[in-house]
């Protein structure tokens, strides 16, 4: 049984707290030391301001205009990171090779790898083995892993936790008007796997989402265009400054805000630290909540 289990939550942060949110969010997924530990779901985000000077601004502006903010809510965008996965899908990928390598089912995912990686079983793995340890970020393997995980998901052999602040924020903000958007380098269909089979009181968040991003229908995460590419699909919100990107990544925070959005890295249990010479470090917050997102005006 590869059971995800969620960490426990860091001490709660200042509970600051505005009229307004809009949110661009997301949950990023670590893999522990050792698969019975399983994985731990955190929080990422999306928009942070470069300086304290310019966040203390935001919250200034966002108790001016809270009124006009409330008449037309902004996404909240979850980004999440499948890293937590990968250990799942290569310890089952050995069974899947030997049961199903000519089954018409998995001929799809086999024939999409370059033709001298398919021509024998042992080539196949041993080039899905690489490009894990290598950390490539390439749709033909993100495809092979979602049919992984869903063998996975139907067996019952992963659930996915979430921390315990993020059901009750999901819900929050959905009924505050805010639009949950998730931004991944999972492929789409392995994102709507997970927030389908979560530990949540109701399994399948998926209605709380409102769309979904990974590496193919945006690109690179680190690029300002697959962001601008994002706004681009959501036209409804030309107002920059009320899109919200969270993210433990800072390069990734760099490329929102080269983008015109707003975005703060997060801290969570299990992430790497953050750059403590980045400026943008010194804005990281550590829970989903809304209280906390709210001070920031978006």
């Amino acid at each position: 049984m590869y059971h995800l289990r969620p960490s426990p939550l860091p001490s709660p942060g200042p509970d600051l707290r505005m009229d307004t949110i809009n949110f661009r969010p997301s949950l990023l997924f670590r893999t522990s030391p050792r698969p019975p530990t399983g994985l731990r779901i955190q929080l990422s985000g999306i928009h942070a301001e470069p300086s304290p000077a310019k966040l203390r601004k935001s919250r200034a502006r966002a108790a001016e205009n809270s009124d006009a903010d409330t008449l037309s809510p902004a996404p909240f965008i979850l980004f999440t990171d499948f890293a937590c996965f990968f250990p799942y899908a290569l310890e089952a990928l050995p069974k899947v090779l030997d049961q199903e390598w000519d089954s018409p089912e998995f001929a799809k995912y086999r024939d999409a790898f370059p033709e001298e990686h398919r021509n024998s079983r042992s080539d196949f793995e041993t080039h899905v083995r690489d490009l894990v340890k290598r950390d490539v970020k390439i749709a033909y393997l993100k495809s092979l892993q979602g049919y992984l995980w869903l063998q996975g998901y139907k067996s019952g052999n992963i659930v996915a936790p979430l921390f315990p602040d993020v059901e009750f924020f999901l819900n929050e903000a959905t009924q505050a008007g805010k639009k949950i958007i998730i931004y991944s380098s999972g492929s789409v269909p392995a994102q709507k796997l997970l927030f389908s089979h979560t530990n949540s009181e109701k399994p399948d968040v998926t209605p709380l989402i409102a769309d979904y991003f990974d590496t193919t229908n945006a690109g690179p995460k680190t690029e300002v265009e697959s962001y601008t590419k994002i706004i681009s699909r959501h036209p409804e919100h030309k107002n920059l400054n009320r899109w919200l990107f969270l993210s433990d990544n800072i390069n990734e925070v760099k490329a929102a805000v080269g983008a015109g959005m707003r975005s703060l890295p997060v801290v969570r249990p299990g992430n790497a630290p953050l750059p403590p010479d980045e400026p943008l470090s010194k804005l990281a917050i550590t829970e989903f909540k809304h209280s906390e997102l709210a001070s920031l005006g978006v």
